[in-house]
């Protein structure tokens, strides 16, 4: 579920997801993230989410 930044409403499914290695830690990890792209039934805004962190 991802909250709308502009009207509050709940979204239950996102439209689109991926998966997005971020920068290397001060250990040299990388942080894997899942982002969501959501459509906002109330307001009609898009919007993204980070779904996931995890570290690889």
């Amino acid at each position: 579920m991802a909250k709308c930044s502009n009207c509050g409403m709940e979204v239950a499914t996102p439209r689109k997801t991926w998966k997005m290695a971020g920068r290397p830690d001060k250990m040299g990890k990388r942080t894997e993230l899942t982002i969501g792209l959501f459509d906002c039934p109330g307001c009609g805004k898009t919007f993204r989410k980070v779904l996931k962190k995890r570290k690889i």
